[in-house]
């Protein structure tokens, strides 16, 4: 009987017919009189319970699910069922019941979906029934389905909690819980592990600690109540690197950015001290922390900054860490380093798409509790996971959640329960863990990246733990929150914490504790010390932009080279099949370069393209619909209209020596637009452009625009030739298909900081395009503003002949064709930009009136840097002009008109009136209604070309 009951972990198989009869009666003696039965059958049932009611059938040797029980009897199938839906439900809320919570300030949650009552279970129940019935993948020392549904139980509810039921993928959810089942993630560390693990607690701590002393007053954003966000950096980056990644980029906010910059990106502890020497009095200017603290021209505060760093694993593998920098609009930076890891995976040396290798750089982005939830760009990244133009592999997120957005609780900040939430709608597994419980953490660290390098998909830990102190280090957080900082002020660290508990284990004394502790303090005061001896020496001066002559570039293309290219891109395989009406459209660019012929904008920008990578330069092109183009005249992705296949002649291109990648993005402009800053950023040798559906959608990107791309090397030295293509154009279609906002873009420009471009002529964008290809690696790369037209992509006014592209280049400013002929004569001088330049022409050609000898018209096609000289070289030519006009089809208060002003009057000789001819203000860009704003526009023409008195 011994014997029996020992091979096998599920007995009662071996009882049926009359067998199960007996051991059934051997059963209900047990129950009246255990001592009545033998030794044997007292372990057993003691152990297994009732044996089961009904008949079993063990199926021949080599059959699958040998022992499995056959009824039916309805109560017990319901009894199955029911379990099955508590195991699903311990799987699925078994996190509810996990202690995460460090400071014990939660609600007990409603944890009745986890209890065998809620189903009509009983423990009797469970213990009738095989585990295997109950967890299929029940480890050999679970005896029977009580014992599963405990260590069901017990693996869901630990100090780390598992949240994977909303992954759809079945192999990877089920992957996902057995990770979570088998313990397999949560592996005891070694001694050596642990006590190293306590080491870099105390370093983090003490590294807070010393500043908090040393600084008094200072701002720092500590990471204190979140200190294992140091040790769990550490797992990640040395998991990701063991799996082949290249490169690490890191994107966070302020909080613990100072630990991350000193022990993750070994900035050393001299240089992050000399930031808080060269911080502002407080007392004055109490806002923020240091100024100028990098190499950039104006700087930034010492805790938006970032920074690189290479480290070796073992003898072969070295990889680069970089942090982003970042502003304070929090999450922002989350969609620039995705750019990053997508430009570190390219391959863009080939024509074609670039050869993607997701497993050449890793990604990790860590957020704040409130903001995870709070800011839309964060939904708008999380899109990207599997994108075709935007996906890299699966990135690690990290919710360094301290529970409370400056000073406002979370039952104000989110209408979720967890912080995550959100990340379940792009099925992302989600992990919480208690921020408190060290081993836990990296457990959680090493199950994403395992589930990252196996699905290459994004992963995120939800690390709760608290804020030590207020939202910066001179606030008092008790007025906003006394029940929390009540608590905090009682709770140890986590390093006293994890101290106790190696104590307890016998891993550690008290002696190598304290030893630990004053080794880091006396690196830290040393590091103090060299600074304090050297204050005041290398301090960095501002330093203005200095660029060469832009002119100098040269951009034409020989008109052969350009005549094959042309004839190459209307080339396309026999059997793929054109859309016919758009194949004849095509078609008819084969003459365009020819004698007679012109070249119109779109046919402009592929040549522009297609030269450029002729030149070995890559390109990137991503937007809404750019692979056909808002306006229909883009056309560089042909769809087969028989199968829906594609096809892009610039891939085949037999001139091409470098990748074009050309995407259509997502609904949004503001991620997108950081994902393309990011990717230029850390691929600097490609252009990359990104083109707004409407110029006006940019609105949606504006933090990006002002806190990285206009200012992004002056306070970060962070170079960028990003072009932005913004339509814009008054063609009475309304506030919102009107304008990019072109004042926006010319009240930021400064320090030459960008190009801002309306232009005319389809020649002027090769060039321009071309110009902008040819600075990209140079000292001279800044980002590229360009005006984009919507009607003028058609006008026949704005194409070129084949010499303006073979022989001309780019011209800042432009002289209007057939008028000026008489200086003497002139006696206005009509400065315009962009479309209305273009329909003060065709007015002028199509005017009754003749003698237009009295006027000369100039299109500003660069606004910035303005070409002072070329217009003042145009002003002198006239020396008897009486006025200067500014003409533009925008509002006073909008467009170029209050950046001009002061600039032409600078310009302007005496006694030259400088006027504005335009609409008024106006509180909305553009009228709704076609009727009036034709009416308006002819107004503004009428007045512009009526002779002066």
């Amino acid at each position: 009987m011994k014997n029996e009951v020992e091979g096998s972990r599920w007995p009662w198989e071996s009882y049926y017919g009359p067998n199960l009869g007996y051991i059934q009666e051997k059963y209900e003696q047990y129950l009246n009189d255990p001592d009545s039965v033998e030794a044997a059958y007292r372990d057993l049932f003691a152990r297994f319970g009732a044996p089961p009611a009904t008949v079993q059938t063990v199926q021949s040797e080599g059959q699958a699910n040998a022992g499995t029980t056959t009824t039916s009897d309805p109560n017990v199938l319901k009894k199955v069922v029911a379990v099955g839906k508590l195991v699903w439900n311990i799987r699925t809320y078994g996190h509810l019941a996990a202690n995460l919570d460090p400071l014990g300030l939660s609600t007990n949650p409603d944890t009745r979906l986890l209890e065998p009552g809620t189903y009509g279970l009983t423990k009797e129940d469970l213990m009738a029934m095989p585990a295997s019935i109950v967890w299929e993948e029940a480890p050999s020392d679970v005896a029977n389905g009580w014992e599963a549904i405990e260590r069901l139980r017990q693996r869901y509810s630990q100090s780390i909690g598992f949240e994977f039921s909303h992954v759809h993928e079945e192999d990877e959810r089920n992957w996902l819980n057995r990770q979570a089942e088998s313990g397999a993630s949560i592996e005891p560390l070694t001694k050596e592990e642990r006590t190293k693990l306590l080491d870099r607690l105390v370093q983090t701590e003490q590294f807070e600690n010393f500043l908090h002393r040393t600084f008094v007053g200072q701002k720092r954003f500590s990471l204190q109540g979140t200190d294992v966000l140091i040790p769990l950096l550490d797992e990640i980056v040395h998991e990701v690197v063991h799996d082949g990644a290249e490169h690490i980029l890191m994107g966070m906010a302020h909080r613990g950015r100072l630990n991350v910059l000193a022990h993750i990106l070994g900035k050393p502890y001299k240089k992050i001290f000399a930031e808080f020497h060269h911080s502002p009095n407080k007392d004055i200017i109490p806002s923020e922390g240091s100024t100028g603290i990098n190499y950039g021209w104006t700087g930034d505060v010492k805790y938006h900054l970032g920074a690189r760093r290479s480290i070796k694993e073992g003898e072969t593998r070295e990889a680069k860490l970089t942090l982003a920098n970042n502003p304070s609009h929090l999450e922002f930076v989350g969609a620039v380093v995705e750019g990053f890891a997508r430009a570190a995976q390219d391959n863009r040396e080939n024509p074609g798409y670039p050869d993607q290798d997701l497993n050449k750089a890793a990604c990790i982005v860590m957020h704040g509790d409130a903001a995870f939830p709070g800011e839309g760009i964060v939904a708008e990244t999380l899109n990207f996971t599997k994108l075709t133009g935007y996906e890299n592999g699966g990135t690690i997120h990290i919710i360094v959640n301290n529970r409370v957005g400056f000073t406002t609780d979370s039952s104000d900040s989110r209408s979720t329960h967890y912080a995550s939430d959100l990340a379940k709608g792009y099925e992302i597994p989600i992990v919480h863990v208690n921020a408190d419980d060290p081993e836990a953490c990296l457990a959680a660290a090493r199950l994403a990246c395992e589930y990252r390098n196996r699905f290459k998909k994004d992963f995120l830990i939800d690390l709760i733990g608290y804020r030590r102190y207020g939202h910066n280090e001179n606030d008092d957080p008790e007025t906003t929150q006394p029940l929390m900082y009540g608590k905090v002020k009682s709770h140890s660290t986590i390093s006293v914490l994890y101290a106790e508990k190696l104590k307890q284990e016998g891993l550690v004394d008290d002696n190598g504790y304290q030893q630990m502790i004053q080794n880091i303090q006396n690196t830290l005061q040393e590091s103090y010390e060299l600074v304090k001896n050297h204050q005041g020496k290398g301090k960095r001066v501002a330093e203005p932009a200095i660029f060469d002559d832009l002119k100098k570039i040269k951009t034409a293309v020989p008109l052969p080279e350009l005549q094959e290219i042309n004839r190459e891109l209307i080339t396309w395989p026999e059997d793929f099949n054109v859309y016919p009406k758009l194949q004849r459209i095509l078609e008819r660019r084969g003459d365009a370069l020819n004698e007679g012929g012109k070249v119109d904008w779109a046919l402009a920008e592929t040549l522009a393209f297609a030269t450029i990578l002729a030149d070995g330069k890559p390109i990137r092109i991503s937007g809404q619909d750019v692979g056909r183009g808002t306006f229909a005249h883009r056309h560089l992705v042909l769809h087969d209209v028989k199968n829906g296949s594609t096809y892009s002649p610039l891939h085949k291109l037999p001139q091409a020596r470098a990748s074009f990648a050309i995407y259509n993005s997502p609904l949004s402009e503001g991620s997108v637009l950081a994902f393309e800053y990011g990717y230029n950023v850390y691929s600097p040798e490609t252009l990359v452009i990104w083109e707004a559906q409407y110029g006006d959608f940019a609105n949606a990107a504006q933090v990006i625009i002002d806190q990285f791309i206009s200012a992004g090397r002056s306070k970060w030295e962070q170079k960028s030739s990003l072009v932005m293509l913004l339509p814009h154009g008054y063609e009475g279609q309304g506030p919102e298909h009107s304008s990019a906002r072109l004042e926006r873009f010319l009240q930021l420009s400064a320090e030459n900081n960008w190009t801002v471009a309306n232009l005319s002529s389809a020649a002027q964008y090769f060039h321009i395009l071309r110009r902008q290809a040819a600075i990209t690696e140079r000292e001279e790369a800044r980002p590229l503003v360009i005006m984009a037209p919507k009607s003028l992509i058609r006008n026949a006014r704005v194409s070129s002949d084949g010499k303006e592209f073979s022989e001309g280049s780019f011209l800042p400013v432009m002289e209007q064709k057939g008028l000026g002929d008489q200086p003497k004569k002139v006696k206005r001088l009509v400065l315009t930009t962009g479309k209305m330049a273009i329909d003060l022409e065709e007015a002028v050609e199509t005017s009754e009136d003749r003698d237009f000898s009295w006027l000369h018209i100039a299109r500003v096609e660069q606004l910035y840097p303005l070409p002072e000289q070329d217009i003042a070289d145009i002003i002198a030519k006239y020396p008897g002009l009486k006025e200067i006009v500014w003409v533009q089809e925008e509002p006073r208060n909008m467009g170029s008109w209050n950046f001009m002003e002061s600039r032409i009057r600078s310009l302007a000789p005496d006694k030259v009136n400088v006027r504005y001819v335009g609409l008024p203000d106006r509180s909305s860009p553009a009228s709704g209604f076609q009727e009036i704003h034709t009416y308006e526009h002819n107004q503004i023409i009428s007045l512009a070309l009526k002779q002066p008195e």
